[in-house]
């Protein structure tokens, strides 16, 4: 079978498409014949061994897929071979198969293609237990979005309006304000042109907004915290912009405001309950046409490393889909 492989950590063009032996499951592990896989930030990250996360070399990138049950391990059970199925592996997705803990594999939402499989689970997953479980997200409450345009940021417009919240989307350009619009929200900022912290303010009637969904870090981050109301909580997600911001404690204690921090990999691990509650919640917000991901591009395992390096550049609108039985093909909305 053929996989993107690390051979090395290091400069994202090292990446190489090899043929591999096909894979075997241990007892409670099962082989997926992957279909498509999404690509997200850690993904590029974890190449270059800039991630929390350093699988032993070589490995296979692509933390999310959707595909067809190949093989199954002697002790699994709950799942059979044919099975349609999204996974979150954490690596290995970026190959024509992946072998993975059978505790990972939901199924395949009714109605749902596997290109769009491919883009639910981290972005969607995250944003919902983001919003959810860590943000305490209220129906009529103001929600801000920090890179709305992206991958974790289109979902949380999403996500957010499904909840009952009026959504605030904040991004870099008026092409990517537009399809924050067409998703929902009610309201854009360009924050390349515009004062983040007085923007918010001016569309709050200077309430300040409830919660603030942050992927982004860098001087947006204490902008949009001094922007949020008494008892705003900042939901702390990532940095693709490569700066881990540093802020003052005091803005906090003013408003009695919250930072919190998001790892839904590890709380995926430690409340599996939770997990599998917050899957069935998005199969059904999709079965009734309340979320859908966006899908940007569909690239071949050869174009993936473009593709990581253009979502270093935050030249990615919503998710770039990894087709490893497909031609060449990039297709855009």
């Amino acid at each position: 079978m053929k996989a993107l492989l690390c051979r090395e950590y290091g400069p994202i063009e090292r990446l190489r498409v090899e043929e591999v032996p096909s894979l075997r499951p241990g007892p409670k592990e099962v082989v997926v014949e992957v279909k498509a896989s999404s690509l997200n930030f850690p993904d590029a990250l974890m190449v270059q061994g800039l991630y929390q996360v350093k699988p032993p070399l070589p490995f296979s990138p692509g933390m999310e897929l959707a595909g067809i049950v190949k093989e199954l391990g002697a002790e699994v059970r709950g799942v059979a071979q044919g099975d349609r199925i999204v996974a979150v592996p954490g690596r290995g997705g970026f190959a024509q198969e992946c072998l993975l803990g059978a505790d990972r594999v939901f199924p395949l939402p009714a109605g749902m293609d596997f290109e769009t499989g491919a883009a639910l689970m981290l972005t969607y997953g995250t944003t919902l237990h983001a919003l959810k479980d860590c943000g305490h997200l209220q129906p009529g409450e103001t929600l801000v979005v920090l890179g709305a345009a992206g991958g974790v940021g289109t979902s949380a417009i999403e996500v957010g309006k499904a909840m009952g919240a009026r959504v605030i989307a904040a991004a870099s350009s008026e092409e990517k304000l537009a399809l924050c619009r067409k998703l929902g929200a009610d309201e854009t900022v360009d924050y390349e042109k515009s004062d983040l912290r007085q923007r918010i303010l001016d569309l709050t009637g200077g309430k300040g907004a409830d919660v603030v969904y942050d992927p982004v870090g860098g001087a947006h981050t204490e902008a949009a915290l001094r922007a949020t109301g008494w008892q705003g909580r900042l939901l702390v997600i990532g940095f693709a912009s490569g700066v881990i911001p540093a802020v003052k404690l005091n803005l906090a204690l003013l408003k009695e405001r919250s930072l919190v921090g998001v790892y839904w990999g590890e709380w995926a691990q430690r409340d599996p309950q939770g997990q599998r509650r917050n899957v069935e919640q998005l199969a059904g917000w999709f079965a009734e046409g309340r979320i859908k991901p966006v899908v940007s591009e569909r690239v071949s395992l050869e174009e993936a490393p473009a593709a990581m390096q253009r979502l270093l550049q935050r030249k990615v609108t919503g998710k770039v889909v990894v087709v490893p039985g497909g031609a060449g093909v990039t297709t855009r909305p």
